[in-house]
């Protein structure tokens, strides 16, 4: 039975500006310290408890969302959100959760300009918009834009034809795999330390992965030629201007060497840009290898992830491949949504806001950098994460679960590799543009007092 529970919070919210969410959390908490909620007991449903106090339901998801991560809630799929069983301990000093596993974008003014946006677009849309399901006709108004800002020495000249949109850069991988991959046994390439994601839409088309070695240069092209001769290895996954979660850039001749041993074995080669906005400092795959080499990319790591706009760049003729990928899967992306898109890439306020956010987050990166001085650390203002090489005593995830036992949560090396593999004692620290620079700071000084004083002995 729900709770008719609610928190005792008169003159807390109202004076709570955007921590709103953060005061109904510790009324939650404050509600369990108690013994006004009980382990087990169920908690309203997001809407009734947002009308009871009077904020709105993203409020209560929120608070919500950041208990269940802390443990002291848990969320039942079809049930509803209940105080956790043998929850630890909810202390007066509770200590805040400071997350540096995701980067976390800062506003540079891209909320208002996207609520701008939002408004007019209420107003504007037609009526078969509104009604109508999508199609690749309504939505080539964002892939004219899209083309016409990627088309670029760096990449090759792309037409709207050749470019189809997805709902984020995962939904883009999964689909470029669905489009390529064949047989009933698909292999596909990663390297040594990767994105994790690679690894799930492989799974996702039951494919099989397996790991390239690496060097200061990129993959190496003879493990890649091997992988195709013994396995037939039909397509490797690479981020070749920012490798995820080492920072390395693949050289121009390591490029170029990987595209001949592609073209050799037919090997697409799927490039994940994430991090650049198509800013490319090298030739990219798809420019190298027009027949072979695939671009993707997305708004989440440089603008918002909420809106769940991902696009990729086809090969040659490849894009009517994708495209009834997409439409037999889910029949294209949602007209509002993507003249929202186009909206806000053709807005002359964007290149000024997304300066602002970049600045934003080379702050934090800065800032990170200064407290972990003297370890070693890879890093670069224009990423929002650091790859931390951790000092002898400690392990990749025994170093984690001392951070997070402090309240930082942070992202270990073996995230990244196969589940066979062994990992480096490193881990990734990613920057949170939505935390206050103090409460960022502070998160900082406990990962270099951590890493200061390992907790492995050596023993005779």
């Amino acid at each position: 039975m729900d709770t008719i529970w609610a928190p005792k919070l008169e003159g807390t919210l109202a004076g709570a500006g955007r921590a709103k969410y953060k005061a109904l959390a510790e009324g939650i908490r404050s509600a369990i310290r108690d013994g006004h909620l009980t382990e087990g007991a169920k908690l309203p449903p997001v809407r009734d408890l947002a009308f009871r106090v009077g904020v709105t339901p993203g409020t209560v998801a929120r608070a919500y969302s950041i208990l269940t991560d802390e443990g002291v809630l848990s969320a039942e799929v079809g049930r509803g959100t209940f105080v956790a069983t043998r929850a630890a301990p909810v202390a007066e000093d509770w200590p805040e959760i400071v997350r540096l596993r995701s980067p976390t974008i800062s506003d540079g003014g891209q909320v208002a300009l996207i609520r701008e946006h939002m408004r007019q677009q209420a107003d504007d849309l037609s009526l078969q918009e509104l009604t109508f399901y999508p199609s690749r006709q309504g939505d080539l108004p964002l892939r004219e834009v899209l083309a016409g800002r990627l088309s670029q020495e760096a990449l090759g000249p792309i037409s709207p034809e050749q470019m189809v949109l997805t709902h984020g850069g995962q939904s883009a991988l999964v689909m470029v795999m669905q489009a390529v991959l064949k047989g009933p046994n698909p292999v596909v390439m990663v390297e040594r330390l990767a994105y994790p994601g690679f690894r799930r839409a492989a799974e996702l088309n039951r494919a099989r992965v397996i790991s390239i070695d690496t060097d200061d240069e990129g993959p190496l092209p003879d493990q890649v030629e091997a992988a195709a001769k013994a396995h037939g290895a039909q397509m490797l996954l690479t981020s070749a201007d920012v490798n995820n979660p080492t920072l390395r850039r693949t050289s121009a001749r390591r490029r170029l060497e990987i595209a001949e041993v592609a073209r050799r074995w037919g090997i697409h080669v799927v490039d994940d840009d994430c991090y650049t906005l198509a800013q490319l400092e090298e030739e990219g795959y798809r420019a190298i290898l027009p027949e072979l080499g695939w671009y993707l990319s997305s708004f989440s790591k440089v603008l918002t992830p909420s809106l769940r706009i991902g696009y990729v760049a086809t090969p040659e003729g490849q894009g009517k491949r994708l495209s009834r990928v997409a439409a037999f899967g889910h029949f294209g992306m949602a007209l509002p949504l993507v003249d929202l898109g186009r909206r806000v890439l053709q807005d002359p306020r964007l290149p000024a806001i997304r300066a602002r956010i970049q600045a934003l987050s080379a702050e934090r990166v800065r800032v990170a950098v200064n407290h972990l001085g003297g370890h070693e650390v890879t890093w670069s203002e224009d990423v929002p994460f650091l790859w931390l090489q951790l000092p002898y005593g400690w392990r990749s995830s025994a170093f984690v679960r001392a951070a997070q036992d402090r309240g930082v949560i942070l992202k270990s090396s073996e995230d990244y590799v196969l589940r066979d593999a062994r990992a480096p004692h490193a881990v990734r620290l990613a920057v949170n543009g939505q935390v206050s620079m103090a409460c960022y700071e502070d998160a900082l000084r406990k990962v270099r007092s951590i890493l200061d004083n390992p907790v492995e002995e050596m023993t005779v």
